[in-house]
C-alpha cells in the first residue's frame, strides 16, 4: 500500500453531510432518518441516513473535523473502496450496537461517530505510531489515542449519558477488524 490515492470521498462526505446538517436545521421531518431502535428493522434507511445527521453545530463540528483528519489520511492509504467500506460498514454497526444496548428503543441515535471509529480503528492497527494531537495539544502515538478514546468509551457505556458509547465501540470493533484484514493482506515492509 502507498499513500498516493486521491482523496475525493472523504470531502465528498464531509460536504454531503454539511448539507444535510443544514437542511435539518431549516425543515422538519428527520426523525424518520434517525436511528430509532424500535423502527430501524421496519426503516432499515435509518441504519445509513442516521449517519449523516447530528445533534448540534458541536456534535457536527467535531466529527467532521476528526472524519476530515483521519478520514483523508487513511483514504489517501488505503484508497476510496476500502475507506468507503470501512466507513459505512462501522456506521451500521455502530447502530446495531446501539440497537442492541439501548434501554429505550424510541430513543434515537444519530451521528458519524461509530462510523468515524471506525476509520480511526483501522488506521491504529495500519499506522499504531501515527502522531496525532490530543486536544491540539498532546503528542501521542495513535495506538495510545485509540485505547484511550475505548476505555473512555467503556467507562462511559455504564454512566448514563446522550452518548452512544455502544456505536463507538462497535465501530471502533469493526475497523480494527478491518486495519488486521489488511495488514495481512499486504507485508510489513510495505507500509
Amino acid at each position: 500500500m502507498d499513500d498516493s490515492h486521491p482523496v475525493r470521498w472523504t470531502y465528498i462526505i464531509i460536504a454531503f453531510t454539511v448539507v444535510v446538517f443544514i437542511f435539518q436545521n431549516l425543515t422538519s421531518g428527520w426523525d424518520i432518518f434517525m436511528f430509532i431502535p424500535a423502527l430501524a428493522l421496519k426503516y432499515p434507511w435509518m441504519f445509513v441516513s442516521s449517519i449523516f445527521l447530528h445533534a448540534g453545530i458541536d456534535h457536527i463540528a467535531v466529527n467532521m473535523l476528526v472524519l476530515f483528519v483521519f478520514g483523508s489520511y487513511l483514504e489517501r492509504t488505503i484508497g476510496a473502496k476500502g475507506f468507503l467500506l470501512v466507513f459505512f460498514l462501522a456506521g451500521v454497526i455502530g447502530n446495531i450496537g446501539y440497537m442492541i444496548t439501548a434501554t429505550d428503543p424510541y430513543t434515537p441515535a444519530l451521528g458519524a461517530s461509530g462510523a468515524i471509529y471506525g476509520v480511526m480503528g483501522t488506521l491504529a492497527i495500519l499506522s499504531p505510531f501515527l502522531i496525532v494531537y490530543l486536544g491540539f495539544i498532546v503528542p501521542v502515538p495513535m495506538i495510545i489515542a485509540m485505547i484511550g478514546y475505548a476505555i473512555l468509551d467503556l467507562v462511559g457505556f455504564f454512566t448514563p449519558s446522550d452518548v452512544a458509547h455502544a456505536a463507538h465501540l462497535a465501530g471502533l470493533v469493526v475497523g480494527i477488524i478491518y486495519g488486521f484484514y489488511l495488514r495481512s493482506r499486504v507485508k510489513r515492509t510495505e507500509w
